[in-house]
């Protein structure tokens, strides 16, 4: 065992989980890219396949985004020969979105060779590690979630999550410089 202190193992720890989370998101990128989806497209069919299904309202909470942004998300997919939606045998107004075999048949290829590597990886371990790191991976996937859900809770209120004071009040001192000189302010695009 190493001789550093369980604080810097931690620290450490975050930081490959960062470099690791960031590549991840790299990768997906390239993969939408060379499947011509937007990367956000990609995350949601994603999140479709590893469900089986979902509604669009269920998807639209699992991303956060809005039920009108979900629509154009599953008209580009379904667009592109990914996805189709399915109404629920009992009840005609639900609509599912299902992942077509042709998403798997398309995107799999760009995925196989970094699930080889990764299997490769992981025969290294012994199995009470290996369900130690899928324990870890189900308990910091439910931190993210709730993570993700106190920042969407909490976009009205800057400052609040991060208790970053000095941002806020260097934002009303601007709009309170903004009001004194009677300037407008700028709208985002």
């Amino acid at each position: 065992m190493s001789s550093r202190g369980r604080q810097e193992l931690i620290a450490d720890l975050m930081r490959a989980m960062r470099r690791v989370s960031a590549q991840g998101v790299l990768f997906s990128q390239a993969v939408a890219t060379r499947a011509g989806i937007a990367s956000s497209d990609l995350e949601c069919l994603d999140i479709i396949l590893l469900a089986g299904r979902v509604t669009a309202g269920e998807l639209a909470r699992a991303t956060g985004l809005t039920t009108g942004a979900i629509t154009g998300v599953a008209d580009r997919l379904e667009r592109s020969g990914l996805v189709r939606r399915v109404r629920d045998s009992d009840d005609r107004r639900k609509v599912w979105l299902q992942v077509l075999p042709r998403a798997e048949r398309q995107l799999g290829p760009w995925f196989a060779s970094l699930a080889t590597a990764v299997d490769t990886m992981l025969r290294d371990y012994d199995v009470a590690f290996l369900e130690s790191l899928l324990e870890f991976y189900r308990r910091a996937s439910m931190v993210m979630v709730a993570e993700t859900a106190k920042l969407r809770s909490a976009a009205d209120r800057p400052g609040e999550i991060r208790g970053d004071a000095e941002r806020v009040d260097s934002a009303k001192r601007k709009v309170a410089s903004r009001r004194a000189t009677g300037a407008t302010p700028r709208r985002r695009s």
